[in-house]
């Protein structure tokens, strides 16, 4: 009889074992199903973010691109924006208000303007981050005079935070701009060109001052 019971106790016990063991393992499984399901979630949920994120920076994108905002033309001849200026860094291309662009948002890269002069028009996208580091920059169309251009021309490549170079789309033969200023001058001789540079070039109006001017794209 002693035996019996003693039979069934160790019976009872090794049953008892192993459904602890089944059920600590039961609650394995439950923890790595509810970490796994924890990771796809959190996943989803940064994912889903920077859709958002991209999908908000491309609507602004183009809202800025088309963005309300006029031209103030001060005492001294300089057209200051007057509007609200994006700086998102974009891949697609921004239709700006004005022509050259005097800021908005743009790509990534920069156009060097180390006093760089190019012979070929410039992607507007890239000249405007060089005018975020506070670059002036000198445009001209074929109308503009030979001497002039090869005297400013002379006048950017001595001179650091600048860059020159054609633009057939703007409607005076020559114009420099800055970020979010602007102005027409007569010619290389005009005492304009100098007034810009000064208070313009790494200027109080620069988003990012001492921003680099080298490191970017060239021709």
């Amino acid at each position: 009889m002693g035996s019996a019971k003693k039979t069934t106790g160790a019976a009872r016990k090794a049953r008892i074992e192993e459904m602890r063991r089944a059920e600590q393992a039961r609650e394995r499984r439950n923890r790595i199903l509810i970490i796994a399901t924890s990771a796809v979630v959190v996943a989803g949920l940064v994912a889903g973010a920077v859709v958002l994120v991209q999908s908000q920076s491309d609507d602004s994108t183009a809202a800025d691109g088309k963005g309300k905002g006029h031209f103030v033309t001060g005492s001294d001849g300089v057209r200051t924006w007057q509007g609200t200026l994006g700086r998102n860094h974009v891949v697609k291309t921004v239709s700006y208000p004005m022509e050259p662009p005097v800021g908005g948002d743009h790509n990534q890269v920069w156009m060097n303007c180390n006093g760089d002069v190019y012979t070929k028009a410039l992607n507007n996208m890239n000249a405007v981050h060089s005018l975020e580091h506070g670059a002036v920059w000198v445009t001209y169309t074929s109308a503009a005079k030979k001497a002039d251009v090869d005297a400013l021309a002379a006048k950017v490549k001595k001179t650091p935070y600048t860059l020159m170079s054609p633009d057939d789309k703007q409607k005076d033969p020559i114009v420099l701009s800055a970020w979010g200023h602007q102005r027409t001058v007569t010619g290389a001789k005009d005492p304009n060109v100098d007034k810009f540079f000064e208070k313009f070039v790494q200027g109080q109006q620069t988003p990012e001052p001492g921003a680099a001017c080298t490191g970017g794209l060239g021709q």
